[in-house]
């Protein structure tokens, strides 16, 4: 995938994750990414794999479902204080990535998983 703004790096404690080749902006969408949606039912059967890190809710009119996002959308790192957030625009059946404040060149981005880029709620598993 070329994409002249981010890099995949490796993160120490994290294994890989997604890095600024420059800076960036505040509010710069730095990556859109198509999804492949699946069912609750399919959703239930993901979560028994190491799959299970790399969905994300997909609940378009409030009906539970789930999603992969493909491109690099699943490598970036958790942050309770992360420096992007992430978007879903169930019409065009896709997640995009955007940051939240400026971006210095070499900085590890990253989202918070819970969904706001400020949401202090716990994750499923440690976070480093």
């Amino acid at each position: 995938m070329a994409n002249t703004l981010i890099e995949i790096g490796e993160t120490k404690g994290k294994g890989r994750g997604v890095f600024a080749r420059k800076a960036i902006k505040a509010d710069t969408i730095i990556e859109t990414s198509p999804v492949i949606v699946m069912s609750d039912k399919d959703r239930k059967l993901l979560d028994k794999t190491l799959l299970h890190d790399y969905i994300f809710e997909w609940e378009p009119n409030g009906e539970k479902m789930c999603c992969m996002a493909l491109g690099w959308v699943p490598i970036y790192n958790h942050s309770y204080e992360s420096n992007c957030e992430y978007f879903m625009n169930y019409d065009d059946q896709t997640i995009y990535i955007q940051t939240v404040r400026d971006i210095n060149p070499g900085e590890e981005l990253t989202i918070n998983y819970n969904g706001d880029w400020d949401e202090t709620k716990k994750v499923w598993f440690e976070a480093v």
